[in-house]
């Protein structure tokens, strides 16, 4: 199942990799012991010749002796060391010398080259021989463990090499098994897993936690689980990474070639996350089982993954960790469909985002990641190293070590020569060029890439980038019935944090202001931002779509609702629950007099009851039974033909491109 899990404190990552040479220690030093020496049993071979001369017969009284020289920073004088005195002993005090010289104490480390931009067209520093090969991938590199300060990885980035600031930074502080000591790592109250679901055989397991087969009991349908041992959850950070893995799956919940979300359940020891099961094993297996795919097999295989990464960043989401183990297929046909796993690196961002925090692998990350400046763009950089794997077996960027990984990531050369690449055609090289490009102002886009001819299905390439998660839901919404609009605002209102974070994260980049409420001009500079070119009736009509209570403005409640995936909605037990809602006698039916009372309850005036009756009432009995309430919640949205809404072209995207470093 790939690492599951990945973190960013561990011995052997970036922090290790880079530092380690230039951490050096001193071993403990008394520079400055004194000891008193003895003369004890010894005769005085010169006498005294002179028998008139004072002679001191009595031993003299122990004096301390202070060194006053100055001492090295590091290391701690020990006091003198004097034996106590006899009648007939002479007392001498003789200091040892230093086991190092002061000199060679007080010089400072010496510090690594800094990774600047003038550095990134040189010559690769660290040539391959060339009678060696880059090596084909037959073993998973291990994340990169980042021990990076996270004080704020978004919206300040800097251009200070990376290893000159592990130097200055101090390690996180430990807390001892964080994930025992929170009350919830949900933060919300879940059923024990094993009242719905029956564990089986051990699917995979990564470095937090182990996969297992599991099956629904009501239904009998196969899931994976993924558990999560509390105890490995050794900091905060970690419990809000799984927390934040959770709430970015719900986020994504519907879109294609992407893993769905079941549920998540907590118990004492571990938390549980139950997932559509994907049974055809990782690409990374079947990579190294061939070898490297031909030509069309990898354009199909490119085009999923980069659907996944437009996909993602129309909802405001960064992977950050794409390579081929996260990637699984549903079964082992030759043909199976591929699915995106594993979002325990994934972040929220929205345009204009720039992160500083160094995460990924490092055969697949972007250079900007390792100069601590980036965006959305860093994923089209992974993937484009998958692609170069994918036509020929081997990474684009290879070396022995994680830190000569790093720098051919940052200067070395893209290399064509070594077969299969002269058999490949010139389409294929010029895509591989245009996603490894350092500079991520240059490198192609998401939507920029599956337009490129060699990507194009049968020559036709998709005719405009995704839209926005706010404004393709937003126009979905403005198409419904108004019972659907209330019944998805019943909804929205009894789903967990978890499931909706994603879209309060939406909610917040739109509502700049933090009133809770989005006015006109604040939906209209949020659409903007994400690339829409509407004009203002058409965003009026979106507003009115979305406003409830006819205030002028979309409040929280009413923005959750309107932009909630259908895929939540159409839940058995979210559909139940809304049917309730507006059944207030438990007949079984929704009656005009209870549908004018719901109308009431959410501020809905000058309603024609009757029509909305009829729209939904298919035996014509003039009342909804339930599975005449179902079938409308599941039903296509139609065509949107209102006024303002035809004829909108727009290009949308979280495209922003950064600065290389």
């Amino acid at each position: 199942m790939g690492n599951n899990c990945l973190r960013r404190n561990s011995k052997g990552g970036l922090f290790y990799s880079i530092s380690h040479p230039i951490w050096w220690s001193r071993s403990e030093m008394d520079p400055h012991t004194k000891k008193g020496v003895s003369n004890k049993g010894i005769k005085n071979p010169n006498p005294n010749p002179n028998p008139n001369e004072e002679v001191q017969n009595t031993p003299p009284e122990p004096v301390m002796i202070v060194d006053e020289r100055a001492k090295p920073l590091e290391c701690e004088a020990k006091p003198v060391e004097v034996i106590k005195p006899k009648e007939e002993d002479i007392i001498i005090i003789k200091p040892l010398e230093p086991l190092v010289p002061m000199d060679d104490l007080n010089k400072p480390a010496e510090i690594p080259p800094r990774y600047v931009e003038e550095r990134l067209p040189v010559e690769l520093l660290i040539p391959k021989p060339a009678d060696e090969p880059p090596k084909r991938i037959e073993e998973r590199m291990p994340p990169i463990e980042s021990a990076l300060p996270k004080e704020d990885s978004s919206g300040g980035g800097n251009n200070d090499n990376v290893s000159e600031d592990l130097i200055k930074m101090k390690k996180p502080k430990k807390i001892v098994s964080a994930g025992l000591m929170v009350e919830s790592v949900l933060q919300t109250k879940t059923g024990h897993l094993r009242e719905f679901y029956s564990l089986g055989r051990k699917l995979g397991h990564g470095q937090f936690g182990t996969t297992f087969l599991c099956v629904e009991k009501s239904t009998g349908k196969e899931y994976a689980c993924k558990s999560i041992a509390k105890r490995k959850l050794a900091t905060m950070e970690d419990v809000e990474d799984v927390r934040r893995e959770i709430q970015i799956m719900h986020h994504l919940i519907g879109t294609p070639s992407i893993v769905s979300i079941k549920g998540a359940y907590e118990d004492a020891v571990a938390v549980h996350v139950v997932m559509e099961l994907c049974e055809g094993g990782e690409l990374f297996d079947r990579i190294v089982k061939l070898g490297h795919y031909t030509e069309r097999q990898a354009a199909e295989l490119a085009r999923t993954i980069i659907g996944v990464i437009e996909a993602c960043h129309s909802l405001g989401v960064m992977h950050r960790d794409l390579k081929p183990e996260n990637f699984l297929f549903v079964d082992s046909r030759e043909d199976s469909p591929l699915k995106a796993i594993d979002f325990g690196l994934s972040i929220f961002f929205k345009p204009g985002d720039i992160f500083s925090d160094v995460v990924g692998s490092p055969y697949y990350v972007a250079p900007e990641v390792l100069c601590k400046l980036y965006g959305p763009e860093s994923d089209v950089w992974s993937a484009g190293v998958i692609l170069y794997i994918l036509l020929s077996g081997v990474p684009p960027f290879w070396a022995e070590t994680e830190q000569e990984i790093f720098d051919e990531v940052l200067h070395g050369d893209l290399d064509f020569t070594l077969d299969p690449w002269p058999s490949i055609s010139d389409s294929a090289k010029d895509l591989v060029r245009k996603m490894l490009i350092r500079n991520p102002k240059e490198r192609l886009t998401a939507h920029e890439v599956l337009c490129h001819p060699w990507l194009q299905v049968d020559g036709v390439a998709p005719d405009k980038p995704l839209d926005s998660a706010v404004l393709s839901r937003l126009k979905q919404f403005s198409a419904m019935n108004k019972l659907k609009k209330m019944a998805l605002r019943v909804i929205a209102e009894s789903l967990s944090e978890e499931e909706i974070a994603g879209l309060k994260e939406m909610f917040k980049m739109i509502d700049t202001d933090n009133s809770g409420q989005i006015t006109f001009e604040e939906l209209k500079d949020g659409l903007r931002r994400f690339g829409a070119n509407l004009n203002e009736t058409e965003i009026k009509d979106l507003m009115q779509a979305a406003d409830f209570d006819n205030n002028g403005c979309i409040d929280y409640g009413e923005f959750i609702a309107a932009t909630l995936h259908l895929n939540k909605a159409g839940r058995e037990d979210h559909l139940f629950a809304a049917f309730q809602y507006f059944d207030k006698d438990g007949s079984g039916y929704i009656t005009q007099d209870e549908l004018q009372k719901a109308c009431e309850e959410f501020g809905i005036e000058n309603v024609h009851l009757e029509d909305m009756i009829r729209e939904v009432d298919q035996d014509n009995d003039g009342r909804i039974d339930y599975n005449e309430f179902v079938t409308m919640m599941q039903k296509g949205n139609g065509e949107l033909g209102k006024k303002g809404q035809q004829n909108t072209n727009f290009s949308i995207g979280f495209r922003e491109a950064l600065p290389v470093c």
